[in-house]
């Protein structure tokens, strides 16, 4: 079973629930802002890909950030700190098949969950 993590109005997240929909995959959406436990999961995500995988850097909620709150992100506690109080940190989609974690809507991951 694939569970995709993102944000509904995420483009990249509506291209990869498109996608999943047309290669007749099941997947569970799940939305990061309302009901992602995200005190569990970013560590879980954070100790799978790591933190440049992870922190979307690139993201207005990023730039918004403090250098503080920036400086946290560069440790595995502090960046899931920061993912926990700001999910729109997260690089999306992510998504979850089995054992297995994947963060982003790339060529590579398309092949990896079967589209």
């Amino acid at each position: 079973m694939i569970t995709l993590y993102g944000i509904k109005t995420c483009d990249t997240c509506r291209k990869a629930m498109k996608a999943l929909d047309g290669a007749g995959r099941a997947y569970t959406f799940v939305d990061l802002r309302a009901d992602a436990e995200m005190t569990v999961l970013a560590p879980e995500w954070l100790a799978a890909v790591g933190t440049d995988t992870l922190v979307n850097r690139k993201s207005t909620t990023w730039r918004s950030l403090s250098e503080d709150d920036k400086a946290k992100a560069e440790s595995d506690a502090g960046a899931a700190e920061l993912l926990a109080a700001h999910p729109t940190l997260v690089k999306r989609p992510v998504i979850e098949t089995g054992g297995e974690v994947f963060v982003g809507w790339t060529g590579e991951v398309q092949k990896k969950v079967g589209v």
